[in-house]
């Protein structure tokens, strides 16, 4: 038994750790960006920041593209159904295709219009420039789109490093455009905020061509596209809608959530704001492996409800218990290093005390988060997505009141509310968990009865 748990949690591991630099790969580049825009001004530097603010919206739209069809592909894998998977990847295009044409053309037509809703009617010299960053980052929304649904069928046969190394690659290649097209080195003509639009695009069609590459290499894909398909493509299009939705809800629930905390924080001063939004950004780095571990547990999850196995609660233990050491880990780092990391952010007086505290206080938020997020991998696998969404609903739902009514404590009133919110969250999505262990093991000892 203690084997087979270490085994588990070896794969769990072996899944995330990929993801985790995955999605790393891309924080470092899109800071990377900033930096070289910098050298433009503050209103390109704002520019960037609302496109990217309007891209992570559109990552939650191919979200139900993209993680329905991980968690179709993965069923059908372990099922071993070729033909279930060929329908599974038909589907992910087939929304892909659906999705697209609307976002990537509208967004070029509306461009302007959409600029001017997210920077609140806002004229002037930062409105031209989103414009133009809009003029070829939306159209190459489809190329960002396409390069996830990729992503999720790699990952649904099992592979999370693949998807690492095309965003190795694409990101890669992003930070060597970026000074030679925003600023016209060696020789190139110097395209300003343009180009760093241009270059992130460049890079992720390379990384998409590497990746379509590696698909036809893939024996389980190679095998499905000579099988029939278990669905039509209506069908395994809807299929991957309902499997999907419910995550690109929650990940678009909680980003609202987190746009609308900066709100209430604003209520505190400028000091604050500036002290929440770089913790805020260091804290990604330690929230983003608990994502990894969800990811991980989905697809694990998957696997073996599609080979007629559930071990929906030895994955939900060993899920819980490798996101609590990591928010554990996050949070003793974070309570130590604080001061250093505000430092080298460029922080000082107001704005690094308040930061330092801030972190020093996210430790019990920073743990119940990660086993919260974890064991949401298993819910996600298994199909049930949707009870997820309602108690992230309601969690933000308290969340946000508290946070006001506990902003005059400062930042540290502001973390008490996560914390709460966090931890109320938990307890709802432990006992939905529960509920499954139960239901497991009342089913298997009414196969002993019958057995006797």
């Amino acid at each position: 038994m203690e084997r087979g748990r270490d085994m588990k949690r070896g794969r769990l591991v072996s899944l995330a750790v990929p993801v985790y630099f995955e999605l790393l790969a891309g924080v470092v580049a899109g800071i990377m960006d900033v930096l070289w825009v910098a050298r433009l001004g503050g209103a390109a530097v704002a520019a960037v920041a609302v496109a990217t603010n309007v891209e992570n919206v559109l990552l939650g739209v191919i979200m139900m593209a993209a993680s329905g069809t991980t968690v179709l592909v993965a069923h059908a894998v372990g099922a071993r159904d070729p033909g279930a998977v060929r329908s599974a990847v038909r589907g992910g295009w087939a929304l892909f295709a659906l999705i697209t044409p609307a976002v990537a053309i509208g967004g070029w037509w509306f461009r302007e219009p959409v600029a001017r809703l997210v920077l609140g009617g806002h004229d002037g010299h930062v409105l031209s420039l989103t414009v133009g960053y809009f003029a070829i980052s939306l159209p190459g929304v489809a190329v960002f789109f396409a390069q996830n649904v990729l992503d999720g069928i790699l990952k649904g046969v099992g592979d999370t490093r693949i998807p690492m190394r095309l965003s190795f690659l694409g990101n890669g290649l992003i930070l060597v455009l970026d000074p030679l097209l925003i600023h016209g080195l060696l020789g190139l003509p110097q395209l300003g905020i343009r180009g760093a639009a241009l270059a992130t695009v460049i890079g992720r069609v390379v990384a998409l061509a590497v990746g379509v590459a590696a698909l036809r290499r893939n024996r389980l894909l190679r095998e499905a596209v000579h099988a029939d398909p278990v669905h039509g493509t209506v069908a395994a299009l809807r299929r991957t809608a309902a499997t999907g939705l419910p995550m690109s809800g929650d990940f678009l629930v909680r980003m609202a959530g987190s746009l609308a905390m900066i709100s209430i924080v604003a209520r505190l001063g400028v000091s604050s704001v500036a002290a929440y939004g770089i913790a805020t950004k260091a804290m990604y780095v330690a929230t983003m492996s608990f994502y990894a571990v969800r990811q991980a547990a989905s697809i694990l999850t998957a696997h073996a409800l599609g080979g007629g196995r559930d071990q929906r609660v030895a994955i939900g233990r060993q899920s819980v218990l490798t996101g609590g050491a990591l928010g554990a880990g996050a949070a003793l780092v974070l309570l130590v290093a604080a001061p250093w990391v505000m430092r080298a952010s460029g922080a000082q007086g107001e704005v690094a005390a308040a930061g330092t505290l801030f972190l020093r206080c996210l430790g019990p938020y920073l743990v119940l988060l990660a086993c919260l997020i974890a064991l949401g991998g298993v819910f996600q696998g298994s199909g049930g997505g949707r009870q997820l969404v309602h108690v992230t609903l309601a969690g933000v739902g308290i969340q946000l009141p508290l946070a006001y009514a506990l902003s005059g404590l400062g930042l540290p009133g502001v973390c008490l509310a996560m914390g709460l919110s966090a931890a109320l969250q938990c307890a709802a999505v432990a006992g939905l968990f529960l509920r499954v262990t139960r239901q497991r093991e009342a089913s298997a000892g009414a196969r002993m009865a019958a057995m006797r």
